[in-house]
């Protein structure tokens, strides 16, 4: 029967009812904090844009922030909005000042969203506007005005004062990482030198710009001091070092372009076709870009962005009346780059031996690589190691959903995960035994060795780590010594042949509970000693206590609860001086006195419960 369709089915939405329905149009997922992409961090950003286009625009140099536990508040020293429309701005869309560009002619944010959005999705919204010994605020909740406060004298200097609560009924039990925080602003301050941002108390500053970026995240020093170069409207960090894959950081008018996009891709081409020019020598692209650290900036007039989170530029041209992206970077680097290596032909010939490394090295697992492709060809077609999913992501397009791949060792372990998985988006890869220690041996080994081989096919991330088919890659091992030694081999992998695999914040440690405490009426999970103790006071005498010693004695039917909407994931990351080779050959290389006596000052001896 065809459904009666009439005017009664049209429906008009208020703009922050359409927010609140579809907020995925505007800050990407939701999530609970727990991921550095999670909407909560989109807020953040979206106020925080506000104030450094301001400070882009020559007002301001400071901006204080203050994060409780679930409240945000951002003070800018700009011009502080006009205060007659207050309201306007913060309430009404496709309402800003970004649409005369004259007065923001290279902003992030342009369309007047942003701002809005914050405003719907928080359960608490307010906005002051300081000008001109003036102050006039407007508190909403939901995007419903509240109370609108009538305009008096201060004796603050000009600015915004932003606060904001997100609403728990969209994000539910979230919390802020100050990590994820930490890089957002230290990104902010590498893009605008001289920017001062204080964080409940600490201080991110940067006097170095972009050549302070990768002092701060390159894991280890360059093989070459770091080449700095700028120009109008762009600005070039870059060295190579000895890790494997490519590590570059994109950014458009001081937003961080996770996902790239234009200007990335003729970056990467521009610089292949610079150094070839230079050398007067036709090297494969791809020995050239091997081990490079880069970080470039470019300011775009009216940019279009992909989607509303601006993580990947759409925009071809640099502005309506100026020159493609592509000749843009592409000149920029074909003299100023060019002009470096003439300068200073020690940069030169390190950066000639190190293409020639890498182009012998690549010639010399050629062969390998082919066999290696069909074999892993052929076992994919069986499908016997990979428990695929239905939807991949794909990090050149926005993604609608969270797709994962759990790395799993053993058949129960991988047979609990796979019935208890969402087939649409997770996936789930089988090793066989404990893996190869493969610190200290080449990329050849990846090749020969059939796990590593099959797995690398499985993420797809041979080629490039763009091509990677899941979002989260999750190590999900039994949470006894093989299974933190078989942990601890599968992190020495991607550490030493995909290092960005881990500096993307893509990889995971899957936390399972190690107890689950019961009576006839409740049954609780606990995911350590202090949880299990609270359990057993709670449930009151006697209760059944099972202590999970594998993944496998865990039963689909509960396993479920553990990877589903709350599971608990332990991100892998590097941090500020952490060197890949050192950290390797602590842990991963021979017995040496040193780390014989980490060991004994770090035993815990775990005791046995009884059941």
């Amino acid at each position: 029967m065809t459904a009666v369709y009439t005017e009664d089915n049209i429906k008009t939405l208020v703009w922050y009812e359409h927010i609140r329905r579809r907020p995925g149009m505007y800050i990407g997922k939701l999530g609970d904090g727990s991921s550095r992409d999670d909407g909560i961090y989109i807020l953040i950003k979206e106020v925080l844009d506000n104030s450094i286009d301001e400070f882009m625009m020559g007002n301001g140099k400071q901006i204080d922030i203050i994060i409780t536990d679930h409240e945000v508040s951002v003070r800018d020293y700009g011009r502080g909005i006009p205060l007659g429309k207050l309201v306007d701005v913060s309430s009404k869309m496709n309402t800003g000042a970004k649409y005369d560009s004259e007065a923001f002619k290279k902003s992030v944010g342009l369309n007047g969203v942003g701002i809005k959005a914050v405003n719907a999705l928080s359960v608490k919204f307010g906005i002051k506007s300081y000008r001109e010994g003036q102050v006039k605020a407007v508190d909403y909740s939901r995007g419903q005005m509240v109370e609108e406060f009538p305009v008096v004298p201060s004796n603050e200097p000009n600015g915004v004062l932003t606060t904001f609560h997100p609403d728990e009924e969209l994000f539910g039990n979230y919390h802020f990482i100050s990590e994820y925080v930490e890089t957002l602003l230290r990104n902010y301050t590498f893009l605008n030198a001289g920017l001062i941002i204080n964080l409940n108390g600490q201080r991110f500053v940067s006097k170095n710009g972009l050549r302070d970026l990768l002092d701060e995240y390159m894991s280890e020093p360059g093989i070459y001091p770091v080449i700095h170069i700028k120009d109008n409207d762009i600005e070039l960090a870059m060295t190579h070092g000895q890790h494997y894959g490519e590590e570059i950081y994109s950014f458009v008018n001081g937003q961080h372009t996770t996902q790239g996009g234009t200007h990335l891709i003729a970056f990467r081409e521009a610089l292949v076709k610079t150094i070839r020019e230079f050398y007067k020598k036709d090297f494969d692209p791809a020995d050239v870009r091997s081990s490079i650290s880069a970080a470039i900036s470019i300011k775009v007039e009216e940019p279009v962005f992909e989607s509303q989170t601006k993580t990947k530029l759409g925009s071809k041209d640099m502005g309506p009346k100026g020159p493609s992206v592509r000749q843009f970077i592409g000149d920029f680097l074909k003299k100023h780059l060019d002009d470096f290596l003439h300068k200073h032909a020690d940069v030169a010939d390190i950066l000639l031996k190190k293409i020639q490394e890498s182009e012998k090295e690549r010639k010399a697992i050629s062969g390998i690589q082919k066999l290696a492709r069909e074999r892993a060809k052929k076992a994919n077609l069986h499908n016997k190691k990979l428990r695929d999913c239905r939807v991949h992501y794909n990090s050149s397009h926005d993604r609608k959903l969270e797709t994962s791949i759990f790395i799993t060792e053993g058949d129960s372990a991988s047979g609990s995960i796979t019935k208890s998985r969402d087939v649409d988006t997770q996936a789930v890869f089988s090793l066989k035994g404990k893996p190869l220690n493969c610190y200290g041996l080449t990329k050849k080994i990846v090749y020969e060795n059939e796990e590593f081989n099959l797995l690398q096919a499985a993420l797809n991330i041979e080629e490039d780590m763009e091509n990677l088919r899941y979002n989260n890659v999750i190590i999900a091992t039994d949470a006894d010594v093989d299974g933190m030694h078989i942990r601890l081999l599968i992190i020495t992998f991607f550490l030493q042949f995909f290092p960005d695999l881990i500096k993307n914040k893509h990889l995971y440690i899957l936390q399972t509970p190690l107890f689950r405490v019961r009576n006839k009426k409740k049954t609780n999970y606990c995911y350590s000693d202090v949880e299990r103790d609270a359990a057993i006071k709670e449930l009151g005498p006697n209760p059944e206590i099972t202590r999970f010693k594998g993944l496998g004695e865990i039963s689909p039917d509960e396993f479920v609860h553990f990877i589903g909407k709350d599971i608990r994931l332990d991100p892998v990351n590097l941090k500020k001086g952490d060197s890949i080779a050192e950290l390797l050959e602590f842990y991963m290389g021979n017995n040496t006195p040193e780390r014989q006596l980490f060991i004994i000052e770090n035993l815990r001896i775990e005791e046995e419960i009884e059941v």
